[in-house]
């Protein structure tokens, strides 16, 4: 495999001729793209400006339905919805094909309503019937975002959601989970370095396929070619974290093990795009809504959410910055 280079395409993040819209504290500055799935762009620590997500692999440009997500900037902060894994499910009007990454990183969003530090923006699935709306608050060094989804057709359907968020990482840092998480299931794993999927292994400390003692707690260099995704029970204490050395801060999601079940884990240190010279460098924690990526796996497997007509499901995810000042 060819050298990796995990370098943002673009220093300058946003280009003003991209619609988007700004939350802004004097701790944190958050930049939302709404033509474009509605993604957080930015999420910087305002007084360094210092950038905390996975900064754009290609310039942005418009989505189109059923493109893969290494096509576009693979960066930010989207949401999966109403499944990770492209696939093919069934419906009560016949077999309807869900994208890569979901429907709702392509769509464009509408602004719903803004202030100085509230933002609500909502969207309209294709694959299903479904309307996504979210709403982001910032307070101090907090980012709310609270969800909700309704099924706008005339039966009953099933939907995986999860969190994309990419952070950038650099060597040494870490990724931090309560002690109540023990054990990880793999979903993919870049060369099976971690085996197949299913495969169970210990947190943080395991043993690879060639039985090296691993820990999968702490990031490595973008000459690692890692790409892994796993797969945990949502911790109990409702929270995980990154901890980053250099910039001495703490990145944690906080939330509601009862409304959002699961965590995924994104560990990618220059394997992914892997036919791509520019990858990503970064960490995705994913509190989400089943184990796995594939929705059509979860319906069969009795692990999707179901939703009916016209109901709504309503859940929410806290992140906290500390150490920023």
């Amino acid at each position: 495999m060819g050298k990796t280079e995990p370098v943002s395409h673009a220093d300058n993040l946003i280009e003003d001729s991209i619609e988007h819209l700004t939350l802004e504290n004097n701790l944190l500055r958050v930049t939302v793209l709404p033509l474009l799935g509605g993604k957080i762009a930015s999420l910087q620590l305002a007084p360094s400006g210092e950038e905390l997500l996975q900064k754009p692999l290609r310039p942005y440009a418009p989505r189109t339905p059923f493109m893969r997500f290494e096509a576009s900037d693979a960066s930010g902060w989207d949401e999966c919805l109403p499944s990770v894994a492209a696939c093919e499910v069934q419906t009560p009007s016949g077999a309807s094909s869900v994208p890569d990454h979901g429907d709702f990183w392509q769509v464009e969003w509408q602004t719903v309503s803004q202030s100085a530090h509230e933002l609500t923006l909502s969207a309209h699935g294709f694959s299903l019937p479904l309307r996504f709306s979210k709403t982001l608050r910032l307070e101090e060094n907090r980012l709310s975002v609270a969800y909700t989804l309704r099924n706008t057709g005339n039966a009953p359907l099933e939907y995986v959601w999860s969190a994309h968020p990419l952070f950038a990482v650099e060597e040494g840092d870490r990724i931090v989970l309560p002690s109540s998480v023990r054990e990880v299931v793999v979903e993919g794993s870049a060369g099976n370095r971690l085996g197949i999927a299913g495969t169970k292994l210990a947190w943080p400390q395991t043993a690879g396929t060639a039985q090296e003692l691993l820990d999968l707690s702490l990031v490595g260099t973008p000459a690692d070619e890692i790409g892994d995704k796993l797969f945990a029970a949502a911790p109990s204490e409702g929270w995980c974290a990154i901890e980053r050395r250099r910039l001495k801060c703490r990145i944690e999601f906080q939330f509601d093990p009862q409304q959002v079940p699961y965590l995924g884990l994104w560990i990618c240190y220059g394997g992914w795009p892997e036919d791509q010279a520019q990858r990503q460098y970064c960490v995705a924690l994913e509190p989400c809504t089943a184990r796995g990526d594939s929705l059509a796996a979860a319906s069969r497997d009795g692990r999707a959410r179901q939703l009916a007509p016209a109901a709504e499901d309503h859940w929410s995810l806290m992140l906290r910055v500390s150490g920023v000042s």
